[in-house]
């Protein structure tokens, strides 16, 4: 993915409710946008099924013509059923169509990235083993066309990466991962090592109580949100994670993007590597 800052935006939560329909407030959707880019966002992440397509317009309306350096990524392989149930939609057609949905919303000839969602469980957010060829190679025949510069993965295991990057380079994986799921530190070094970026989602998904009461405590000690403390951890981690909170509300904008500064001292980290790996509780979308 380049140089580029290691606090993003995601834009999920600037759709509606179940990331589904227009957002609330159209106007603060906007303003929230332009500040990130303000701040020094130069990365964000995005799908043509948040909304669906609400999120790439907004982010058409808000920021074209687009700053040379900011980099859009979004995801394929999903889609939205009338009611807002999330669809797997990963036949090479369906993938197709979708890249094309991207292009006309985001309005851009090229995407930057492109992610492939594989996911599975009860709401994509498990890698489930399983042949990614047919569809990664799909998106590899549209960046040999243009219309695609990089492509990524999301949701998937260490074996559906390398068999993704026999097809074509793979530059960021987008996976399940925070203080308190745990279970792609092989994955992230191994990433690394290949200089190629991690971005983890849902920061503070899958937390039982007692680690929610940790978290809270050291965030308190530091005069800091939780959520702040569990972007710097991730930030601490390893030097390829890049991070993509997400927000509706320009005041939690600048909340999140503090996180990057904030620093953690060596009790601070102590006491959060005491929170193992917890529930592995699901909700709808991303």
């Amino acid at each position: 993915m380049g140089n580029v800052n290691r606090m993003g935006y995601g834009a999920m939560q600037l759709a509606g409710p179940g990331v589904f329909g227009p957002p609330a407030d159209r106007a603060e959707a906007i303003r929230v946008l332009r500040t990130a880019v303000e701040l020094g966002v130069d990365h964000i992440d995005t799908a043509d099924f948040y909304g669906p397509h609400v999120t790439n317009q907004l982010i058409r309306e808000a920021l074209t013509p687009y700053p040379q350096e900011l980099v859009i990524v979004t995801k394929v392989g999903a889609v939205r059923d009338d009611k807002g149930a999330w669809l797997h939609a990963r036949e090479p057609a369906q993938l197709v169509a979708q890249v094309h949905d991207n292009l006309r919303n985001l309005g851009v000839d090229t995407l930057d990235v492109v992610n492939l969602r594989v996911g599975g469980g009860s709401a994509g957010h498990t890698p489930v083993p399983g042949s990614v060829a047919e569809m990664f190679g799909a998106l590899a025949e549209l960046r040999s066309q243009g219309l695609i510069r990089h492509l990524g993965l999301s949701v998937v295991d260490a074996a559906q990466v390398a068999e993704a990057q026999a097809i074509a380079p793979v530059v960021t994986v987008q996976n399940w991962y925070n203080v308190a799921h745990r279970g792609d530190e092989q994955l992230i070094a191994s990433l690394a090592a290949q200089d190629i970026a991690y971005v983890p989602f849902w920061p503070l998904g899958g937390f039982d109580p007692l680690q929610s009461e940790v978290l809270d405590s050291v965030a308190a000690r530091l005069g800091a949100t939780p959520k702040a403390v569990a972007l710097a951890w991730l930030l601490h981690q390893s030097p390829n994670i890049l991070l993509i909170p997400g927000t509706s509300s320009v005041a939690h904008l600048r909340e999140n993007m503090a996180a990057a500064g904030l620093k953690l001292p060596a009790d601070a980290l102590a006491e959060l590597a005491g929170i193992a790996a917890g529930t592995t509780m699901d909700q709808p979308g991303e």
